[in-house]
């Protein structure tokens, strides 16, 4: 299966050696044909990472107002993405995109007598024991990741010998030569060069300084592309989140130089070549992008600016039609909606009725609503106080005897003025609610329990 995913990444590496004949050109051109074919993805990622970045004003206003309540900031940030066309995910799940193909290619690399040529593990043990017996190549004593480099360097250097002395045996093969501006990409960087190398032996000691920089051209090269990134993309999420961002954008690069000192120079070289290109797709897509959604948010301004003025606007014309009673009923209002207007108005009414009938009985059994006093406050009988008068400054030669009058009749009152119900019984109600007494009602009357008002009195 795996043979399957890397095989066009291996045809196209042996296309692009066949035509330019040189292994790092090769690989420069592939880094360039894939992120061209990666373009139209990397572009819809970088569309969705620069729309999300225009919404955090907006997010951040959404987290101070629903703060402390997760649910409805959910409902209202899916809302917004839902509105500007766009996704929290959608900067990031094309970017993944790459590391597949980075993994392909170092298989391609790794092994480039199996992969890359397609040669059957009977190629390859051939050429070990031709190497082996000629006493070119030493069998490791453990399992070697690059095994498949050496031999192919091997046969490189000693091709002519090889083709005589294998002839019908290794007609598939390629003649690969790992060479590139002088440096071998077939060979490892080593981080202690400066103690293995003979600096009297000037091509030696440049050779291996210049494999020694490879991987922290890489790593500069990568850090420089995520910074540009995020100059055009401001840094989003709270403070912990960008310090999260800031440490894995210099904990990647550094992932990167140790990387490429246990790999072959030609993944570095791929990696400084991607990240030319991948900057310079980026800038430019930047740009291109800033245009169109200066444009997009211009329009989508425009509109809601609009359908604010039209909400406005009906807003207005319904307050004037309410206050001229030209309203109509709205036939699209839900019939429970309906039932509990018609309720709600009922109840009013019932109330309305109540407090009329009780006003009646009160005024026909000679009962006094209770005085409400200059110091009450809502039904507070004496919230400004029990004393209170409220002319004591402007006639402050009464005030002291009306003092002392407020505090004398408050003394035992309720400080709260409640509605006071009567306790009547059935005959007393009809004999008040009829309209010619009945004989008796008299003795009914001074025999019916008495109200609380009537105690009181």
């Amino acid at each position: 299966m795996w043979a399957a995913i890397t095989k066009p990444f291996a045809w196209l590496m042996v296309q692009l050696y066949n035509w330019t004949g040189n292994y790092g050109l090769s690989i420069i051109i592939f880094a360039l044909v894939v992120n061209l074919i990666l373009t139209p993805f990397m572009a819809k990622s970088k569309k969705g990472m620069m729309r999300t970045s225009r919404l955090q004003p907006q997010i951040q206003e959404l987290q101070r107002r629903h703060e402390g309540n997760p649910q409805k900031l959910n409902q209202e940030m899916q809302k917004l993405y839902q509105e500007n066309g766009t996704s929290p995910m959608s900067g990031c799940i094309w970017s993944l995109i790459p590391f597949p193909i980075l993994i392909a290619l170092y298989s391609v690399i790794r092994q480039p007598l199996t992969r890359m040529m397609f040669a059957a593990q009977e190629v390859v043990d051939t050429l070990q024991t031709y190497f082996v017996d000629k006493g070119l190549y030493t069998l490791p004593s453990k399992v070697d990741a690059y095994a498949e480099i050496k031999l192919t360097n091997l046969a490189h250097q000693n091709w002519a010998q090889v083709q005589s002395d294998l002839a019908g045996r290794i007609d598939k093969l390629l003649d690969i030569d790992f060479s590139f501006l002088g440096l071998n990409l077939g060979d490892q960087p080593q981080w202690n060069f400066m103690f293995k190398t003979d600096f009297s032996d000037t091509h030696a000691w440049l050779v291996a300084l210049g494999l020694f920089l490879i991987p922290f051209i890489s790593a500069f090269l990568s850090w420089f592309s995520m910074k540009i990134s995020n100059m055009s993309n401001p840094q989003t999420g709270d403070v912990q989140t960008q310090a999260s961002m800031k440490t894995m954008n210099i904990m990647m690069p550094l992932m990167s130089v140790w990387i490429c000192f246990i790999m072959p120079a030609a993944m570095g070289i791929y990696w400084i070549a991607n990240s030319v290109f991948g900057m310079t797709r980026d800038y430019v897509l930047t740009k291109v992008y800033k245009k169109q959604l200066d444009i997009e948010d211009a329009e989508r301004i425009a509109k809601r600016t609009e359908r604010e003025k039209e909400l406005e606007a009906k807003r207005i014309e319904t307050e004037r039609l309410k206050a001229e009673g030209k309203t109509e009923k709205n036939v699209n209002t839900s019939k429970k909606k309906i039932q509990a207007n018609e309720k709600a108005k009922s109840d009013e009414r019932k109330a309305e009725l109540d407090r009329a009938e009780r006003a009646a009985r009160r005024e026909r059994l000679g009962i006094k609503e209770n005085e409400i006093p200059a110091s009450q406050v809502g039904n507070r009988r004496y919230a400004r106080g029990r004393a209170y008068v409220p002319d004591r400054f402007i006639n402050p030669e009464a005030a002291e005897a009306a003092t002392a009058a407020a505090a004398e009749e408050s003394e035992n009152a309720s400080p709260i003025d409640e509605t006071v119900e009567e306790i009547e019984t059935v005959e007393t109600v009809e004999a008040v609610v009829s309209e010619e007494p009945a004989a008796g009602d008299e003795a009914v009357e001074s025999e019916a329990p008495q109200t609380e008002e009537e105690k009181q009195e």
